[in-house]
């Protein structure tokens, strides 16, 4: 029996995603040698899969009528990033971004560059 849809991102959706996000327009092949250059070499039908699926799902749009469709990002990285980031805080950490903080933090010891941002957002937060 197969699983139910559902409008959040399974793991290999969300790397299909990531390529759209840093290339922008593509076919669902140019996609596909975009994943196996990281080091995620997924089969064809795999990815075209993906990427109807997405498209149905209203995360991607054909950006012509004719094959091979070329498909372009609807929903921005910052949008999806924002959303699954409040599902975690809220599922996870029961609202408290202050556990997730913690946690975060809390995993290792954070480097110079991590610390340097984490100040400066921290200065842009201050009345």
């Amino acid at each position: 029996m197969a699983r139910p849809r559902t409008a959040d991102l399974t793991g290999r959706e969300l790397e299909v995603m990531h390529v759209f996000w840093e290339q922008g327009a593509a076919t669902a092949q140019e996609a596909r040698a975009r994943l196996a250059s990281q080091g995620l070499d997924r089969a064809y039908t795999t990815i075209a899969t993906l990427v109807r699926i997405l498209h149905d799902k209203g995360f991607l749009e054909a950006t012509n009528e004719e094959r091979p469709f070329r498909y372009r990002a609807v929903r921005s990285y910052e949008e999806v990033s924002g959303r699954l980031l409040g599902q975690v805080v809220r599922k996870v950490f029961r609202g408290s971004r202050e556990q997730l903080l913690m946690r975060l933090i809390g995993q290792k010891k954070l480097t110079d560059k991590e610390r340097s941002l984490l100040e400066g957002i921290l200065k842009e937060q201050q009345p």
